[in-house]
């Protein structure tokens, strides 16, 4: 079997075609390329000053915390850990699906997924980045970041190689330095079909970025070996990034993080909240951008199924918790769980519960699959209840502790909204200019696909 032939998966007869049979080469390059050729819209003016506003209100957010200190979030004697942590946690998870959507059902051969993997991608990207802020805001001493890199200073300090600070950078680093590799790799053939049809300026820089990419046997069987190559090995680095953000938590002593099942616990649940991030921008792309003919019902139906099966993943997860906490016979651990279903946060964590294991079992239903408007508000309920549940881990532990009268309550301040909602922006900001600047779908692999199909 050649390199080239991993990538093809006949359909089974049964199952619909990923892409209209109406399409041929040059209307999906036509598709693609056009909102890069025209001048951007009103609308798309309108986002991004909302989104350049939101963005600027976070950078000021960001030099008060660097001036004033972490003061200025809900921080307590007790709850020392907050929003930067939640929000890490949350920020990491949403860069998971992307990745996982171009190397492991690029292993599996899943031929829906050609058309999403791009912008996906580029939302791995912007999310790591955005992520790997948020320990730095959690800094004591933010200023003093690069502490964490082991670089030879006259003092012979060196990293505490035990802190989860440390795991974190190498981490973070490591899985943002091969989303770019990955990511660039795949979009060099649409760079040079956008530098084919561009002129003057933007030719020459679609040209440099495109690397002398000519579309020779000899470059594709480079590129298909080598994104082959990519895709398996960033399935166990997906994997192990998000297992050291959950050792984050299970490698300390305290009730309800002491859990063995935190690494793969949290690489599905951010394989959860990724997916659902994947299906609002498909559905914002799709519509925005005219490209209903690439992104069509199939791939959202297909990723209702894998948010589906996350969800009972999710409630199986939630169970062994409740079951490890009464069969170890730990008080400590039996009186967190009671504390979660009637403490201080009660009402988010039944909500949590409700947004992340009962609002998605209406997916089993294919009518519910086959609406978007459903599939739509499912994934924002999955979105909240992923961000509640990972605040709820945060702050139920630290709000709960071994000594009853050093339990304190955390009250969040406005600062600690704007450092949760303000990100949101400058990941819209970012991705407004993604969608003006490279081709959002793979020209080429929708192309395989079209192909494929049209053989069977």
């Amino acid at each position: 079997m050649t390199v080239a032939s991993a990538f093809d998966r006949a359909p089974a007869l049964d199952e619909p075609p990923v892409l209209p049979r109406s399409l041929d080469d040059r209307t999906i390059t036509d598709l693609v390329c056009a909102p890069l050729m025209r001048p951007a819209g009103k609308r798309w003016w309108i986002a991004f000053v909302v989104c350049s506003a939101g963005t600027l209100a976070t950078v000021y957010g960001v030099f008060t915390l660097f001036n004033v200190g972490i003061g200025i979030f809900g921080y307590n004697t007790a709850a020392v850990w907050g929003f930067p942590i939640a929000n890490y946690v949350w920020w990491i998870g949403l860069g998971n699906a992307g990745t996982l959507i171009s190397s492991l059902l690029v292993l599996t051969r899943q031929s829906w997924r050609a058309t999403i993997s791009r912008f996906a991608e580029a939302m791995t990207l912007f999310a790591v980045s955005i992520a790997g802020l948020f320990p730095i805001f959690h800094l004591g001493r933010p200023l003093y970041f690069y502490w964490l890199f082991p670089y030879p200073d006259t003092m012979q300090l060196w990293p505490q190689w035990r802190s989860a600070l440390v795991w974190d950078f190498w981490a973070i680093l490591s899985y943002l330095i091969f989303s770019i590799v990955f990511w660039y790799v795949g979009v060099l053939p649409d760079l040079a079909s956008v530098r084919d049809r561009s002129h003057g300026t933007w030719q020459k820089i679609y040209g440099i970025f495109a690397l002398g990419w000519r579309g020779s046997a000899r470059h594709w069987r480079h590129y298909h070996r080598l994104q082959l190559t990519l895709a398996a090995l960033a399935t166990p680095l997906v994997c192990s990034v998000h297992s050291i953000v959950g050792l984050d938590f299970a490698a300390s002593l305290m009730p309800g993080w002491r859990e063995p099942i935190f690494p793969p616990y949290f690489v599905v649940g951010a394989m959860y909240s990724g997916f659902a991030l994947v299906v609002l921008l498909a559905a914002t792309i799709s519509r925005a951008l005219g490209l209903q003919a690439l992104i069509t019902m199939r791939h959202f139906e297909a990723m209702a199924k894998i948010i589906l099966m996350s969800s009972i993943v999710m409630g199986l997860s939630y169970l062994s918790e409740y079951f490890a906490a009464w069969y170890a016979g730990n008080p400590d651990d039996r009186s967190l769980v009671a504390y979660e279903f009637t403490g201080a946060y009660s009402r988010i964590y039944a909500a949590m519960l409700f947004c992340n294991v009962v609002a998605p079992q209406i997916l089993w239903l294919p009518s519910m699959r086959r609406s978007l408007a459903v599939i739509i508000l499912v994934s924002f309920a999955v979105l909240a209840g992923m961000w509640l549940e990972r605040i709820l881990i945060v702050w139920n532990t630290l709000s709960h502790t071994f000594t009853p009268s050093m339990d304190r309550v955390f009250f969040p301040t406005a600062w600690d909204y704007l450092f949760l909602f303000g990100p949101m922006f400058f990941f819209s900001w970012m991705f407004l200019l993604f969608c003006r600047l490279v081709p959002v779908v793979p020209m080429f692999e929708a192309k395989e696909v079209r192909h494929q199909e049209a053989r069977t």
